[in-house]
């Protein structure tokens, strides 16, 4: 399973991240269909460069011709004059595998928990920084994610 290669990648790695987007919401327990992994990290350039290394190890690469230099160094050029708000990575060959770092939130901001999942421990976003983190974006999908996670609470 994709999901399941990337974190185990990063763990192996030791890849400060946590799961967020709608894998993060299903593994919380609210019934959530998608495709890409949603993912955040600590903000430092050796962490960044770590994630882009393992990504391109696993077949993915950057949508944009940006590197982890270029993002670290411009992110708020990005987010705030390009509306850049995840660094995307896919697989040429098989394009529904697809990875976003989003580069709004840093890792230290947020509360994270250890799961199990599928026999693999994954480090998520907590149901409330995820609830936050969705209110900040406030998309309908998102909206409707936190609407499914605070039944849960």
């Amino acid at each position: 399973m994709f999901l399941i290669n990337i974190t185990n990648s990063f763990n192996k790695t030791g890849i400060k991240y946590a799961l967020v987007g709608g894998h993060a919401v299903a593994i919380h327990g609210a019934i959530r269909g998608t495709m890409d992994v949603d993912l955040i990290l600590k903000w430092e350039i050796s962490n960044l460069e770590k994630a882009e290394k393992d990504l391109n190890n696993l077949g993915l690469v950057a949508r944009l011709p940006i590197t982890a230099v270029d993002v670290f160094n411009f992110r708020e050029e990005y987010i705030k004059n390009r509306n850049l708000i995840a660094w995307n990575f896919y697989n040429p060959i098989r394009p529904s595998e697809q990875v976003d770092i989003i580069i709004t939130h840093n890792l230290v901001d947020v509360k994270t928990v250890n799961v199990m999942y599928q026999n693999n421990k994954i480090k998520v976003i907590s149901m409330k920084s995820l609830i936050q983190m969705k209110k900040e974006s406030g998309r309908e999908q998102d909206l409707l994610d936190i609407e499914a996670l605070e039944k849960l609470l």
